[in-house]
């Protein structure tokens, strides 16, 4: 089922929306930049999308539906499930006795169409066409069926679950196994996840209070509060995350750490957990890991142009170390492992000790710490060195035998990568040498470090705007805005004569498709290659901010300025920037 070009061609002479060398132009560009020739149409202005979407209709015999302002009614739009619909611009929003009526996008999507049929033997799908904005009116609508949902089985479950007393030991750990097991605790927790991962976030922190329990998520790196839970229902949801993650029940005293699983048809995600004993309770966070992620590329990741270079320079070397700094969170990981798909090829043994594995790449082997068995860093890196690696990554360097250990693998034709936390590039030095290692030694290892945090990308729809005089002296407390100009013109983003006050920055819209403004992240680095100079300096153990000044003279640019320039650019807002660099 699709529409061929001719077809089209003629439906739009005969309405007079195209004249005929309009259509063959935009018939030759799409052939040239493989679009269809509709897409070409659109996006050259001759005809709107939802025109198009009824000629494609009408020529296909398939009927054209209007969803923009309809309410779906909540048990329909669940018989296809949101990361479907989404996935596919595909929506269940009308069902008669046996017949299902699902609005798409695209004709000729008949596999999603198969798999709706099969997942509900007993209906019949009708496919009717609509448009993107239709389509958007009604994922948004999922969101609202699930918050109710969820606050339908909250009320409904917390009122189940029973209040458990402080008892002898063993009945209450067959107490809490019982409630563990039980329905609404099971259902509670569920739900939770589900909520979680629909809305991406990253973390889950279930936080128990005097009177009540706050449960928040971390969604691009902001705490937002998701929904408060009477108290009676901590001690189950506690019992139920330690039955899933196999920790010890009884244990309210200690810290535990573990680990579970999320398996549906639509996501898989490994889930870390840590309980913390706290004043009213325990605390549990929950980071979720999609296991599904690929690793993103460095460009993807926001490395460009002197600094994305450097980097893959350096990657070819066969022996050295690469650093990647940064506090907590900021996506070293990340990074690292989008170094190892590049460095991954049939002729090399990559082999790493990690703590914990957070995604899977095949063909590398990867081990978790265990300190409780004694597999920590060290002793997993002294091990991995008699493995015959030719490339070895460390998830963190901790201490003062790791950091001798790497810089040993470094030095006898391993390339070593790792991570460690330091505020900028240069501070890993003095940090190593804090770790008693010998100055001499990392300046012949060391190959590059980067530095690098996380900033929100703003949404499509963003608010122009220039700086005003008070806020050019509010950001000069934190960066050099001279070199910042130099830079955007170097970038070419701004013109040659232009100042700091002609320069258009943008700032968050928020919008029903995004609340925040913001959607998703991008990183930004500073690139610091080991250069003679920055050597000798090493071995004369200057400062980290000698370093530094040494690093910009030979064209390093900081977080900052990197930064600056994203915003320039409308990718991020200044005061993101700010953020994670005050942080």
């Amino acid at each position: 089922m699709r529409v061929e070009p001719q077809q089209l061609k003629v439906f739009l002479l005969d309405a007079g929306l195209v004249t005929e060398k309009q259509f063959e132009d935009c018939l030759k560009k799409a052939r040239k930049t493989k679009q269809k020739v509709g897409d070409v149409l659109v996006s050259e202005g001759l005809i709107s999308q939802e025109e198009l979407i009824k000629l494609e209709a009408y020529i296909l015999g398939i009927p054209f539906v209007n969803l923009e302002k309809e309410i779906i009614d909540p048990g329909v739009l669940k018989i296809i499930p949101e990361p479907i619909a989404s996935s596919h611009n595909i929506i269940a929003f009308r069902k008669k006795g046996a017949n299902l009526e699902v609005a798409m996008l695209d004709p000729e999507d008949l596999r999603t169409i198969e798999f709706i049929k099969k997942k509900e033997p007993g209906l019949k799908i009708l496919p009717r066409l609509t448009t993107p904005e239709s389509i958007k009116n009604v994922l948004r609508q999922y969101q609202k069926t699930l918050e109710v949902e969820f606050g339908e089985i909250i009320k409904k479950e917390a009122g189940v679950i029973r209040p458990i007393e402080e008892k002898e030991v063993i009945e209450e750990k067959e107490e809490l196994k019982k409630v563990a097991e039980e329905l609404p605790v099971i259902r509670i927790v569920d739900t939770l996840l589900k909520h979680a991962i629909l809305q991406r976030a990253s973390d889950i922190h279930i936080e128990p209070l005097e009177k009540e329990v706050l449960v928040r998520y971390r969604i691009d790196g902001i705490l937002h509060d998701a929904m408060t839970l009477p108290k009676t229902v901590a001690s189950g949801i506690v019992a139920r995350v330690k039955v899933l993650s196999n920790l010890k029940l009884d244990e309210h005293r200690l810290p535990q750490d573990g680990r579970f699983k999320v398996e549906t048809e639509e996501y898989r995600y490994s889930i870390r957990v840590s309980i913390l004993p706290v004043f009213d309770g325990e605390k549990i966070v929950m980071r979720l890991l999609p296991e599904t992620a690929k690793a993103l590329t460095l460009e993807g990741l926001g490395l460009r142009e002197e600094a994305l270079e450097r980097v893959q320079d350096n990657l070819r070397k066969p022996v050295g170390m690469i650093l990647v700094t940064g506090p907590t969170g900021c996506g070293k990981t990340t990074t690292l492992y989008s170094m190892l798909e590049i460095l991954n090829t049939p002729g090399v043994n990559i082999s790493t000790i990690e703590d914990p594995v957070e995604y899977r790449i095949p063909r590398i082997n990867q081990t978790q710490v265990n300190p409780k068995i004694g597999l920590t860093f060290a002793n997993g890196l002294r091990a991995l060195v008699r493995q015959d690696p030719d490339i070895i990554m460390v998830g963190e360097v901790r201490d003062n035998e790791t950091a001798s250990l790497a810089i040993h693998a470094a030095l006898t034709g391993h390339l070593v990568l790792s991570t460690l936390h330091t505020t900028d590039a240069a501070g890993a030095i003095p940090r190593l040498i804090d770790m008693k290692a010998e100055p001499f030694l990392i300046s012949s290892t060391l190959n590059v470090i980067l530095a690098q945090r996380l900033v929100r990308r703003l949404c499509k729809e963003k608010i122009k705007y220039t700086l005003k005089e008070s806020e050019l002296k509010n950001i000069a407390k934190y960066c050099d805005l001279n070199r910042i100009l130099k830079i955007l013109k170097e970038e070419k983003i701004v013109k040659s004569k232009a100042t700091f006050k002609d320069i258009e920055f943008y700032r968050p819209k928020p919008t029903k498709e995004c609340p925040e403004g913001y959607s998703g992240r991008i990183g930004i680095f500073e690139v610091l290659p080991v250069t003679e100079t920055i050597k000798e300096l090493i071995v004369k153990k200057a400062t980290s901010d000698q370093i530094t000044e040494q690093a910009k003279k030979e064209g390093m640019r900081t977080m900052v300025e990197d930064g600056f320039v994203k915003a320039a650019q409308g990718i991020t807002s200044i005061e993101e920037v700010l953020r994670v660099i005050i942080e």
